[in-house]
């Protein structure tokens, strides 16, 4: 790579857009994992699908590594440039660009967030249902095929893609497929680069399923006298078909910690949240068998709220344990991680996580998208404690080694990043091969977010 050269062909085709200031390349080394900053040379500010396809060929041609960079909001090292090379920051790339309602579907642009969409699409009576949590940009989700609290219903973002606009690792603009809901035309490029996390080509616009806002939505909580009566209710209310929306699973001190931070005033109970969406008699009839359900496993205090400002109190307090376990023990290094089971052996692998946690010197908090068998970890240790730091590494490993035994996977919507390379070939075997072989014949270079994803292919090929 010379580095050199291709920032001063950068600069002379994008001026004042290209910005090599220091703070502005270690603000995009980072996302929101524990991973050490690693800085690009350079960060692009795009503005177009152009921009990014031509810094692209000249970053092809000098050999220069390429990172997309959408909110910063990844899990795993997604964006950091271990590398160096050029950051290509979509957040500029922001415009909606066409809302077709009789289809339900949308045309967005990658930097456009969740949260903007949501905005954007309420006045229509419609709504995008991913929901990670973070204000991630979609193309960002898109990455790391992106799910969260209402996958359970939904899908994840793999299931609301119709096509996606690609700039490929030689700067050529693709479009991987078209508005129809079905096709059997040709491979299946759309959902190739979807979970890619920027290793094959960078994506630019896509064209999503949303759907109508439904009649009534309701929200509510359940207390449970310990994680095991927790978990079953929602294995059985899955197993039931019972349609809700969202059901998430806190942990005793994921209560507590939300608690101490918002100042709120939760009973400190294993709880879940939970919402229902439909017509207003369908939804009455499920919370009703919901709740029926939930006190014959020893549920309690079951309280379900309608009006939109008591949601969102509601699903803010269980946004914020992120922040609210790092607040529990300030300047800890702090690692979240998630697997993903079959939903027959989620009490298994939390129950068997929590103890792992309770009997090691780490402090850590639990949290499930439990409808699906997701569920995460928030873990704090001392960086300056060698003890805990062994300790906190040997917890992550047990965690994701059990789930993978147990028929799961190593990340159910985090990605692999950084942070799970190691695991890769210990859940897909010689499929990892196969991913190589794809990487090599997309971007023969190695200049697609290189150190990313695979195991073996650290250098970027």
């Amino acid at each position: 790579m010379n580095k050199d050269l291709a920032i001063s062909d950068l600069t002379a085709r994008f001026g004042t857009k290209i910005n090599l200031s220091t703070a502005d390349r270690e603000q995009h080394g980072a996302d929101e994992s524990s991973h050490a900053v690693m800085m690009p040379d350079a960060v692009l500010y795009a503005a177009t699908t152009e921009d990014v396809a031509d810094a692209v060929r000249i970053c092809a041609r000098h050999r220069m590594p390429v990172i997309p960079f959408g909110a910063g909001t990844s899990l795993e090292g997604h964006v950091t440039a271990p590398h160096g090379g050029l950051t290509i920051d979509l957040s500029l790339m922001n415009r909606v660009l066409a809302v077709n309602e009789a289809d339900l579907d949308v045309r967005v642009q990658a930097g456009v967030t969740r949260q903007s969409l949501n905005a954007y699409l309420r006045d229509r009576g419609l709504f995008f249902p991913v929901d990670p949590g973070a204000d991630c940009t979609l193309g960002g989700m898109v990455g790391t095929r992106a799910s969260g609290t209402n996958a359970v219903r939904y899908g994840t973002m793999r299931e609301q893609l119709l096509s996606l606009e690609v700039v490929t690792a030689t700067g050529e603009i693709i479009e991987t497929g078209n508005r129809a809901r079905k096709s059997a035309a040709g491979y299946d490029l759309t959902h190739l680069f979807t979970g890619s996390e920027g290793t094959l080509g960078v994506v630019t616009e896509m064209s999503l399923k949303v759907y109508g806002r439904p009649e009534k939505l309701m929200a509510g909580v359940c207390r449970f006298p310990d994680l095991g009566a927790a978990i079953d209710t929602v294995i059985t209310t899955i197993q039931m078909g019972l349609p809700v929306a969202r059901i998430e699973l806190l942990d005793e001190l994921s209560i507590k910690a939300v608690n101490a931070y918002s100042g709120l005033k939760h009973q400190e109970a294993p709880t879940l949240f939970l919402e229902f969406h439909g017509s207003a008699a369908a939804v009455d009839a499920d919370i009703a068998a919901f709740s029926d359900l939930a006190a014959d496993m020893g549920g309690s205090d079951i309280e379900f709220a309608e009006k939109q400002e008591d949601i969102n109190k509601l699903w803010h307090a269980r946004h914020q344990l992120y922040y609210a376990t790092r607040a529990m023990e300030p300047g800890k290094h702090v690692v979240t991680t998630d697997v993903c089971v079959p939903i027959s052996r989620l009490g298994d692998c939390m129950r068997e996580t929590r103890r792992d946690m309770d009997e090691s010197p780490i402090v850590g908090t639990m949290l499930g998208h439990v409808g699906d068998g997701n569920f995460h970890t928030i873990l704090l240790a001392d960086p300056n404690n060698l003890g805990e730091m062994r300790a906190l590494d040997d917890l992550h490993d047990r965690m994701v080694t059990r789930a993978i035994e147990m028929g799961g996977t190593c990340t159910g919507e985090h990605g692999i990043g950084l942070g799970k390379m190691k695991y890769l070939e210990k859940e897909k075997g010689p499929a990892v091969h196969l991913m190589r072989q794809i990487k090599a014949a997309l971007d023969p270079v190695g200049i697609m977010n290189p150190g990313k994803l695979l195991p073996g292919m650290e250098n970027g090929s």
